[in-house]
């Protein structure tokens, strides 16, 4: 009697999710297929330099170099046991299939079981100068320093709305850069009452509070409650301007700035492979809906890391191998209750300290208030915020999708992935409602561009 065949699984993300899916997956005896955009394993958070401009973790990844250590040697200590395929764009799901564009060109790959961990990109909101050469998100930033080793320039101003903000001042100062200015869009007060939930993780709490001490030691204290933010320059960053909670502004001479204001969600693969969203009125946007196991609505599609809700690179390792062993459990391999219940106690611990984290960064909701109306919100058709606004108003735009139709917004090259979460805000607030109400923008292939020579041919 022949062995039942062993169903295809794919992965989507070599990032930390996606490498701890693939590890309980292999060493429970499947093969499961790992797919990844980038050339070599990690994800953003543990990004790789190119080969050969190697430099040793501990300058790149800080305290969690170990972590970062360990999850880039996964892939080579799996070995045939995993089907690796780097350098490899999954840019459309439909039914059971994933079309890639990888280093030998096209290709439809079949899948009975799917783990997506696509991770996160930058939450941007527009302010004056922002599309000015020299301004970047914080992760472009931090990008910078790990992949190419260098900074965005040699005077940086970098602002933020997330734990990102005092890390990255960090590794800028540690790096020998010029950081003129570091400034946080959240109060304080509001981090010193999310304190008792932070305590839920107390290592990693230690550590934040260890950067920004080391900040501070430098001369680099985070300002908090900074109100409003503006980038000068003719052709290029030439300041940045602020004012403070108190209303005063500030001017600093700098030649570059980082600014990003959270995280959201990569989750147009699982828009594609029509997954049942929710919106998640903390971090005020749509997710993929999963269960504590990453079960999505899909009974062969599972959900794990920054792609289904933020959480951060501890909770994604932890959220790949559930998902994993939830895979496992469905497919009718014996998976330990022990190591279920450990990893659930640990992930509702995760989650507790995730609430508690973005109370103390909420969203900047006073920024998207200042956005004036001759302010770009969409940068690949150069629709302004006054547009959407008058589409509100004088066309019944009244839901993200029909905002698409009548302006063109979210079009471009990056299929609404930057402007989407702004525009809805901007929206609702022209409409005055909530911003659930008025949706989101639907996922179409492809998800990043593609060459359209090589498809056709």
């Amino acid at each position: 009697m022949t062995a039942p065949k062993s169903p295809r699984v794919v992965v989507i993300g070599a990032g930390p999710a996606g490498l701890r899916a693939v590890e309980v997956l292999a060493r429970a005896g499947l093969r499961p297929v790992l797919v990844d955009e980038a050339s070599r394993p990690g994800g953003q958070i543990y990004r790789q330099p190119p080969a050969g401009a190697e430099r040793p973790p501990e300058a790149l990844y800080g305290l969690e170099a170990g972590k970062a250590r360990a999850l880039h040697a996964l892939p080579a200590e799996l070995g045939a046991a995993i089907d690796y395929r780097p350098g490899t764009l999954a840019w459309a799901i439909e039914d059971t299939g994933i079309d890639l564009l990888g280093p030998k060109g096209f290709e439809r790959l079949d899948f009975d079981r799917l783990i997506l961990a696509t991770g996160a990109m930058d939450r941007v909101l527009p302010f004056p100068g922002w599309t000015l050469p020299g301004v970047f998100t914080l992760g472009a930033a931090q990008i910078a320093l790990k992949a190419q080793g260098m900074a965005i320039g040699a005077r940086v101003a970098l602002v933020g709305a997330g734990p990102l903000l005092p890390l990255i001042v960090h590794q800028y100062r540690k790096a020998g850069a010029t950081v003129v200015a570091a400034l946080d869009v959240t109060p304080f007060g509001a981090k010193v009452a999310a304190l008792p939930g932070l305590l839920n993780e107390p290592v990693t709490l230690a550590k934040g509070l260890w950067y920004t001490a080391r900040n501070a030691m430098a001369g680099l204290s985070i300002r908090s409650g900074v109100a409003a933010v503006a980038v000068q320059g003719r052709d290029r960053v030439e300041a940045l301007v602020w004012r403070d909670a108190k209303g005063r502004e500030h001017r600093v001479a700098c030649d570059a700035v980082g600014a990003s204001f959270g995280l959201r969600s990569e989750a147009q693969l699982a828009d594609l492979a029509k997954l049942d969203f929710v919106f998640e009125p903390v971090t005020r946007q749509w997710i993929p809906r999963r269960d504590p196991a990453g079960r999505s609505s899909r009974a062969d599609v599972y959900l794990a890391g920054d792609g289904a809700g933020i959480g951060g690179a501890d909770a994604a390792e932890l959220q790949g191998a559930r998902a994993a062993l939830a895979l496992l459990e469905d497919i009718g391999r014996p998976v330990e209750a022990a190591r279920v219940a450990a990893l659930d106690a640990r992930l509702a611990r995760q989650a507790r300290f995730r609430a508690a984290l973005e109370r103390a960064y909420p969203f900047p909701a006073h920024l998207v208030d200042a956005i004036a109306d001759d302010e770009i919100l969409c940068r690949c058709e150069g629709i302004t915020a006054g547009t959407v606004r008058a589409a509100a108003r004088d066309r019944e735009a009244g839901e993200m999708n029909r905002l698409k139709a009548l302006t063109r917004l979210g079009m471009g090259r990056c299929q609404g992935r930057v402007c989407g979460q702004a525009a809805a805000e901007v929206l609702a607030r022209a409409l005055d409602r909530d911003v659930a109400t008025v949706g989101r923008l639907r996922g179409n292939p492809p998800v990043k561009p593609i060459p359209i020579r090589e498809a056709l041919t």
